[in-house]
């Protein structure tokens, strides 16, 4: 790899600032010793490359963050209207990235937040690798160490708001974990690794590159003291494997790649002074890319136009008026409620499993003669809710569909920016061959029903095989859904013609959750603004 020139930048307000044509002046030098920080921050301890807590979330010295709350990423066509920012950090090992890391988290102070290490993105060790590795003899500090194959369509994947898979490595025996961790997009993607300013295509993906610069013996007793504690090492190896290793990787191949970042940050996470201008440039910079929801002009957007062909309505039979009846009447008990509530859910979730694909399927019946008949053709069904309302629909998809798995979403309303917000996702694994069955008791305006089809697509669902199923949707819900989704199918068994003007279903059936749960709403409700809790 060609040596890059030498960084030269000015110091401004302790950190370092790149001006335009690369040139500066005035470095002023590091001590050579410094105190030890007290960042507040619980150090790490482990021997793999992620740590697979759920729900994620981040402790800090002050609160705990949930990477939660994500709002919408995605405009009315229900296509990407902004991608994630995603912050490279580079340094040498041992230098405090990831510190610099929770730091600016916990600064930021936004939900939805996804710090990924380069560390997961080793290769795998051939055997011969292998037994370098356990004499100390392989080089970990070298850009071909790093899948980089793996490494750049996963974090651009990342970056468009969609979810990925990222290897979980082992430190004590070199290798990749069988079970990989699924990461979701965000807002804000923290990526850190010694080697993350080594490779063209991975910098065109960063939005803002950050150089971590830590004095030299400070790295080597961080690195002594990590190695030895968390990963098992004998320190004779660790210091052979730094002098043979590290360090001429840090001088041939991290230093020189200081003059590509944006900022330089000298003593990592005491540097409280570079993390605030750091957070003020991320914070201007989510403001320029946020999304304004409009639900006046949702509303407006379709009105006078013929429902879509995508839109399946239960017949409206006497027996089914009948329970409609009886469940919009604000004065039926909750056991009645329930009751049919339950049986207009079996009747709905059959009619929506009419609608997934089938093939013939030749039987012999007991009297020896053939029978032709019907089979699902496909490879698996699920069922995913929109809590919370949408779980009660849960029981009817098992009663009909034996071994069908569940999965949920949560969606909610920010009662202050009016949009819907993502606060809690569990989908089952490999769900992106399957045909969805996505359910949610009422659809108003459409847009949890939208958010959720949005995720269903970021895990790789196609979207002719997810069927929204709801027992009541407005006329606004199920024009927004088919606009956005084309080829998503809508099954209900009635459509409301009004939403008012807050968006409360008109005659509407009332809060499905509160009446079903036994809750007492609040004066103000709506039909979904409690359910899911969502609109």
């Amino acid at each position: 790899m060609t040596t890059l020139p030498a960084y030269s930048g000015a110091r401004i307000s302790g950190c370092w600032a790149l001006r335009s044509d690369g040139s500066g002046g005035g470095e002023g030098s590091l001590d050579r010793l410094l105190p030890t920080v007290n960042s507040g921050l619980s150090p790490r301890k482990r021997t793999t490359s992620q740590c697979k807590s759920e729900p994620p979330l981040l402790r800090t010295s002050k609160r705990t963050i949930y990477t939660a709350g994500r709002p919408p990423w995605y405009n009315e066509h229900g296509t990407q209207s902004k991608e994630a920012f995603i912050i490279g950090l580079c340094g040498g090992s041992a230098s405090g990235k990831t510190t610099v890391a929770r730091k600016i988290i916990e600064a930021l102070d936004v939900p939805w937040v996804v710090l990924l290490s380069m560390d997961s993105f080793y290769k795998v060790l051939t055997p011969e690798q292998q037994v370098l590795a356990a004499s100390n003899d392989y080089n970990f500090d070298h850009p071909d160490a790093f899948d980089f194959g793996l490494l750049v369509p996963t974090l651009r994947k990342l970056k468009q708001g969609k979810s990925v898979k990222i290897p979980v490595y082992d430190f004590t025996t070199h290798g990749r974990q069988k079970d990989w961790k699924t990461v979701y997009g965000a807002s804000v993607i923290i990526f850190e690794g010694i080697m993350s300013f080594a490779d063209k295509e991975l910098l065109k993906i960063l939005d803002m590159k950050i150089f971590v610069d830590t004095d030299s013996d400070i790295r080597l007793v961080r690195r002594l003291r990590r190695d030895i504690t968390e990963r098992g090492r004998e320190i004779e190896g660790v210091i052979k494997q730094y002098n043979k290793f590290v360090k001429p990787a840090f001088e041939q191949y991290i230093e020189p790649t200081m003059r590509l970042a944006d900022i330089v940050v000298p003593r990592g996470g005491g540097n409280m002074v570079a993390i605030d201008l750091i957070v003020q440039h991320v914070h201007s910079q989510l403001e320029e890319r946020k999304l304004r929801w409009d639900m006046a002009a949702l509303a407006s957007a379709h009105q006078a136009q013929p429902l879509p062909q995508t839109l399946s309505v239960l017949e409206s039979t006497p027996q089914v008026r009948g329970m409609h009846t009886i469940i919009r009447n604000k004065d039926t008990s909750r056991d009645e409620f329930i009751f049919y509530s339950k049986r207009l859910m079996r009747l709905l979730i059959e009619r929506a499993l009419s609608f997934l694909p089938s093939q013939i399927h030749i039987v012999q019946t007991p009297q020896g003669q053939d029978y032709e008949g019907q089979t699902f053709h496909g490879k698996r069904i699920t069922g995913v809710s929109i809590l919370r309302a949408g779980e009660t629909m849960e029981p009817a998809l098992r009663a009909v569909c034996k071994d069908v798995r569940i999965g949920k979403i949560l969606i909610q309303t920010n009662q202050d920016t009016g949009e819907p917000e993502l606060h809690y996702l569990r989908l089952p694994r490999d769900i992106s061959e399957d045909h969805v069955i996505l359910m949610d008791c009422t659809v108003s305006t459409g847009a949890a029903a939208m958010m959720a089809i949005r995720v269903l697509l970021d895990h790789d669902v196609q979207e002719d095989k997810i069927l929204l199923v709801s027992l009541l949707m407005a006329e606004m819900g199920v024009h927004s859904v088919a606009y956005a989704f084309p080829q998503v199918k809508i099954i209900t068994t009635a459509v409301d013609k009004k939403v008012n003007a807050l968006f409360h279903i008109i005659p509407g059936i009332g809060n499905f959750g509160d009446r079903y749960f036994g809750t007492d709403a609040p004066p103000d409700w709506s039909d979904e603004e409690m359910d899911e809790p969502s609109y």
